[in-house]
Order: structure tokens, then sequence, then C-alpha cells
């Protein structure tokens, strides 16, 4: 099933939010799921107090935004002017600090804001179910219809949740995964900058991830797993990076076995097998997926067809045929925003201009890579296939260009290009603005964003940025094609 709102969850269930559910996973009817064109929620998500709490809620986030800009924007300013020099002894003790105070700060909004009903009520309930029978979780016509490597996750929160004295804790445990996921990617990122950027630059860049209001609203406050999705994406394109294939394997393809959306990011290992040119990659790779694989998906497969894994992919890449689902990219700007894919824009359905545009954005990708001549470059292409996907392919949703500000993070450690801080302010906005939207649009009973100022603007800077993408990553291809590489002198505030 495709991961996005509620109803792309597949259930629109109505338990108490802070409550385990009992009993087994119901399978949607064609009532609870996913409707285009401004059809509304049902009644129960449009009561009085739920409006209210959306505004209290959409008040608070606003807040944090404008205070996170404004102080980003000055302590920004302080460590490229060197105004400030962080000792490398406190170097360690400020970042944990960091950390820690944003892990708080998730664990205290987590308790206030109950997130997103349908999507949280259904990880409640899947969780109540792997729980009870998990190898049995795919079996029968109550099944889910989400990959199985979260299962386990959900299996452990099914599990703690259960033990009475936890259970009214459920929808923290259920956002707890992403919240951790927040914070490791946070400190991944500060590790891998510390190699080759100065020590102040490292922290700036840790801290404006895990305090960025477009990774907090997701993890923290809708409840969405993302973020460690990304978590995943971000440790596999670092071990390519660093010249661990076997492992990146290990995690590309758990993204695959987590998200159908990590299929967008295999050009990324492909490219640097062809680069390779070694037999013995292609056997370590090959080995690697298929044992993750296996590892994953033999314990759900008992008395299942040996094809189900297959056919659950297909079904779920198949499930929601518009050209966009609330995704602020180029088919909304055009006004197609759950219009159906089938339908024509100059001669071509929009599903054939989407597959038209990952072809070219792949070989664009490889373009890059290839002329990089470099391992480095794994962060671009990863950047530049969810980014393009994004931006022009269909069937997208509101959170799917969600890893490219983790992704632009490290392209600008890698290559050291001032223009991709630039495209990482410009993702958190856009994606901010896209995820707030759509949730604060579903607390408030409407299922489809309609067309308007928001969504154009939003849309329009979408594209824009993806035109400023090709722009950085063509040039920084020539530049090391010509034998220079940013990352050559490390430790360098640039």
């Amino acid at each position: 099933m495709s991961q996005s709102t509620g109803q792309d969850l597949g259930q629109s269930t109505t338990q108490n939010a802070n409550q385990a559910p009992n009993g087994q996973f119901q399978s949607p009817d064609a009532s609870q799921r996913m409707k285009p064109a401004n059809r509304a929620m049902p009644n129960t998500m449009t009561s009085g107090s739920t409006k209210a709490s959306a505004a209290d809620y959409t008040l608070q986030i606003v807040a944090y935004a404008i205070a996170f800009l404004i102080i980003f924007l000055a302590a920004y300013y302080l460590v490229t002017r060197k105004k400030v020099i962080i000792q490398p002894g406190n170097g360690k003790f400020l970042i944990l600090s960091l950390l820690g105070v944003g892990l708080l700060l998730r664990i205290s909004l987590a308790t206030l804001m109950t997130g997103h009903p349908f999507d949280l009520n259904t990880f409640k309930n899947w969780a109540t179910t792997a729980a009870n029978n998990f190898s049995q979780f795919y079996q029968g016509r109550n099944a889910s219809d989400y990959p199985p490597l979260y299962i386990y996750v959900l299996f452990l929160i099914g599990k703690i949740g259960s033990i009475s004295a936890l259970s009214p804790y459920f929808t923290l445990l259920l956002k707890l995964p992403s919240i951790v996921a927040d914070i490791a990617t946070s400190f991944l990122i500060y590790k891998l900058a510390k190699k080759y950027l100065a020590l102040e630059i490292s922290i700036l860049l840790a801290a404006f991830y895990i305090f960025d209001p477009a990774v907090l609203i997701n993890s923290t406050i809708w409840g969405q797993v993302d973020s460690f999705f990304t978590l995943i994406i971000v440790a596999a394109v670092v071990l390519l990076s660093e010249k661990k294939i076997a492992l990146a394997s290990v995690l590309f393809t758990a993204a695959v076995l987590m998200k159908p959306q990590g299929i967008i990011f295999l050009p990324v290992l492909f490219f640097e097998l062809i680069r390779r040119k070694n037999l013995t990659s292609w056997l370590k790779v090959f080995i690697s997926a298929l044992v993750t694989t296996l590892v994953v998906v033999l314990p759900f497969s008992l008395n299942m067809n040996g094809l189900w894994i297959f056919k659950l992919f297909a079904s779920t890449l198949a499930e929601y045929p518009y050209a966009s689902v609330n995704a602020f990219n180029f088919f909304s700007l055009l006004g197609a925003n759950f219009a159906k894919d089938a339908g024509t824009l100059f001669v071509l359905s929009y599903h054939n201009w989407g597959l038209i545009a990952i072809v070219m954005i792949t070989a664009f990708s490889w373009f890059v890579f290839i002329k990089g001549k470099s391992r480095i470059n794994a962060s671009a292409v990863a950047l530049l296939l969810i980014d393009g996907v994004f931006t022009f392919s269909t069937r997208m949703h509101e959170r799917y260009l969600f890893p490219a500000v983790a992704l632009s993070i490290l392209t600008f450690i890698y290559l050291r290009d001032k223009r991709l801080i630039l495209l990482a302010a410009g993702y958190s906005t856009t994606i901010y603005i896209n995820t707030h939207y759509v949730l604060y649009e579903t607390l408030s009973g409407i299922n489809s964003v309609s067309y308007g100022p928001i969504l154009i603007v939003t849309s329009l800077l979408n594209v824009l940025m993806f035109v400023c993408l090709l722009k950085v990553l063509y040039d920084a291809a020539h530049r090391e094609r010509r034998g220079w590489s940013r990352v050559s002198s490390p430790r360098v505030l640039s």
C-alpha cells in the first residue's frame, strides 16, 4: 500500500487515541478509503472539538516554525562569520545536549498532540494484530497491505503496549521509533560532517535537522514513520559512500521492504555496481539483498502463496491511481490533485508522463554519478531521484519528499556547495507547508486539498528547486570531471 495520509494507510477506525486496540485488524471498505476531490471525512472527524484542536495545533506549530527560522538564521550568521568558535573538547557535550533537548521536546509534544487520527489508529490496530498473531499477520481477507519490515517494530510496540501500566502511553509508543530515528539521523549528520567540515558547521547542520519544523511535524505531531525510513536511506547512502557496499545493500533492501518508495533509491546502488566493474561486488550485493529479504519475509510466509510478497507490492503500487495525492508538485500545479492518472495531458496520460519523467530523471542521475567519477555522488543521486520523482511522477503523496532534507545536507557535506544549504532550507519549507496544510485539512474534516494560493506557490517552489538542483549537480559533475573534488580537503568551513 502507499504510505501517506490516514486513508492511504487504509483504515479509518475511531478508537480512543490513547487506548490499545483489541482484536484483529479490519480491512477497510470502500467508504473508508481516500476519496478524490474534496470529499469530507466521516462525521467523527468534523466535530467542533476536533476543529478547535486543529486551530490550536496550527498556532503552536507556526509559532515554533517562526522561532526556528529566526534562531537558525542568527546561528548561521554567527558560525559562517566565525563569531562563534567551539573548542574541540566541548563539541561532544554540545551535540549531546542538543540531541537531548530535541528528544525531550519531541516526547513533550508527542504527548500533547494526538496526531493524525487515521494513521495512528491504523498503526495501533496493526501493532495489536502483530502482537497477537505475528506469523499470520498477512493472512485472510483482513490482511494489511503494508510491507513487512515495519511490522516487526509494530509487533514490539504491541507487546509493550499490552502491558496495562503502559497502555495509556500507546500513542507515544507509536511515535517513539520515528522520534528516535530523528535523533539518530541528526547524530549521523554530525559524525559525517565532522570528518569533512569544521566543528561549528557540523553542530549547526545537526541542530538544523533535529529542530527542523518539517521533521518535527512528521514524526512528533503527525505520528508517521518517514523518519524511520529516512534513517535507513541516509545510513545506506553513507555506507555506500564509505565503500561498505554489502552493508549498504542490506539497508537499501530494508528500505524497499519498509516502503515501496525505497525502490526510487535502488539506482544509486546499481550505479555504484556499474562503476566498480567488479563481479565480487555484484555477488556481495546479491547475497546481502537475498538474505535480508528472506530474513524479513519468511516469518510471514507460512501457508502463504510463494509470490505473496510480489502481489503485495503490486497491489500497493496500484492502490491510488491519481496524478497527485495531496503532493504539492508539478501535477498539482496543473490542477490535477486527485485527478485520475489515466486522464490525458497533451496526448499522453498523466501516468505515462510520470513514467517518462522517471526515465529522464534516472538518466540524468546516471550522468551525475558517472561524470563525477566518485562514490561521494551517491547522496547527490539519491537526492536527485527523490526530488525528481516526487515533483514529476504520479501517485505522489504529501510526505514523499521528506528524505530530501537529510539527503541535501549529506550532499552538502560531500560536495560543499553552499547552494545545497539553501536547497535544504527550501525543502524544509515546502515539506513543512505541504505536511502542515494536509494535516490541518484532515483535522478539519477535509481529505483533498483544494486548488488555491498555498498549493500553487508551494508546488511552483518545488518545481523551481528541482531546476536549481539540476544546475548544482551539473556544475558539481563538471568540477569533478576536471579532477577536483570538494571533499578532497577535509574539515573546512564552506
